[in-house]
């Protein structure tokens, strides 16, 4: 019967699920603190304009057709925290100083461990692997090249080079072409349930998988996934289940 068959292919998404992309970006907004301790920004204002920058970020969209760069979209954001919470024009020097002080600090601190390291290389022995991860082109390709992690996935999908992200059936499509496997021979590993799982359950995977590192619990309305994790090096657990 076609649901015994056994998975042939595991698509991971990247950013914490596989590298600690939020523990990272901790790492990285101190570093730009530091630095702003060494201008003429009131010590009291660091914060702020930190954190304003992150809500910037994590709410703001990128579209490379308006013809700025992500580069630019991100000293942008940080000229505008700067502007918005010292109440003055900053230089623009400053604002380009933040972003690549967080920028190149936040790369250097992303890191694929070696037990997850170790686990893919076994798991690539008996599975097709594939990474599929959303956002901008550019920084998730500086991503994937800083964590030295291509060569371990036998495709590897950026969000930001397609015309939809996950949880667009489209995307999770050109996955199953690009491996040569149906939907029902896939499972989908990843830490958001909105993108990740929604996406997988919509594609028609075999299971979802949903990496679950705080331990939170299912928001009211939330899609099921059909396993959770506190780990992706607890996967072969689930893998013992489904094979």
């Amino acid at each position: 019967m076609m649901e015994n068959r056994r998975v042939l292919s595991i698509i991971f998404d990247l950013d914490n699920t596989l590298i600690d992309t939020a523990g990272a970006g901790r790492v990285a907004i101190q570093k730009v603190c530091e630095v702003l301790k060494s201008t003429s920004v009131p010590e009291s204002h660091i914060t702020d304009i930190c954190e304003l920058f992150l809500q910037k970020l994590f709410h703001g969209t990128f579209d490379p057709s308006e013809g700025r760069t992500i580069n630019e979209v991100r000293i942008h954001q940080w000229y505008e925290a700067l502007q918005e919470v010292l109440g003055t024009d900053p230089d623009l020097a400053m604002a380009s100083s933040c972003y690549y002080t967080w920028k190149n600090t936040r790369l250097q601190a992303l890191t694929l461990s070696p037990e997850i390291r170790s686990l893919l290389e076994e798991l690539k022995k008996n599975y097709k692997l594939l990474l599929l991860t959303n956002g901008d082109a550019q920084t998730q390709r500086d991503k994937i090249e800083a964590t030295r992690c291509e060569g371990l996935f036998s495709a590897v999908v950026v969000g930001g080079e397609h015309p939809e992200q996950k949880p667009a059936l489209s995307i999770f499509s050109h996955c199953f072409e690009s491996l040569g496997v149906q939907p029902h021979d896939c499972i989908m590993v990843g830490d958001s349930l909105s993108t990740d799982i929604q996406g997988g359950i919509n594609a028609g995977v075999k299971a979802t998988v949903w990496i679950n590192s705080d331990g939170k619990s299912l928001p009211p309305g939330s899609v099921t996934p059909d396993y959770t994790l506190p780990s992706v090096l607890n996967l072969t657990d689930v893998l013992a289940q489904l094979t």
